[in-house]
């Protein structure tokens, strides 16, 4: 069974981060059973790579819980070993194939593959640590990177979490007009 789930297409690391949502007073998690790891890996563009199997699941796990505590408090020292726990069962090795300088990533095991790929796209985004954000609706559990040219984006997407809060400004300032 395939899983609708917001805000898909962010980059790897915060994509991980949102395979858990909430809509209305329903929690989701899409990484719940080996179908969710094999709809996440299609999703994103990882599973002609990895396998969906039960040890990949528990170690992607280990690294979303590890990247939501780094994305609240990037000083978080358990964190960050945990993450560098992750990142020390792969490498990449680079190439030259065909006069073109060319890289592989290489594991310990396979299973450590989405998790190790996962981490190593949250090093490439902490180049700008302050565009990795979680939205700022209240019942909102997304993240999302901020491509925005001034860096200001507040939500995981206009078209819901924003457009709830304009409308409620707006209500707000009705009732306040009608009280005055």
């Amino acid at each position: 069974m395939v899983r609708r789930r917001p805000l898909v297409g962010e980059p790897l690391a915060v994509d991980l981060l949102n395979t858990r949502w909430v809509v209305g007073s329903d929690a989701f998690d899409l990484l719940d059973s080996l179908d969710g790891l094999r709809q996440w890996l299609g999703e994103a563009g990882l599973s002609d790579r990895f396998t969906a199997d039960t040890a990949a699941l528990g170690r992607l796990l280990r690294v979303r819980d590890t990247l939501a505590r780094l994305v609240e408090d990037p000083e978080d020292s358990e964190a960050t070993d945990a993450l560098n726990d992750v990142l020390s069962h792969g490498s990449v090795r680079h190439l030259l194939r065909g006069g073109v300088p060319d890289s592989t990533v290489e594991f310990d095991q396979p299973a450590w593959g989405p998790a190790w790929s996962a981490a190593d796209d949250f090093l490439t985004l902490r180049g700008r640590p302050d565009r990795i954000r979680a939205c700022a609706g209240p019942a909102c559990v997304l993240h999302f990177f901020d491509t925005s040219k001034n860096g200001t984006r507040r939500w995981c997407s206009m078209a819901g979490c924003g457009n709830r809060a304009k409308a409620a400004r707006h209500h707000a300032r009705e009732r306040a007009g009608r009280t005055a």
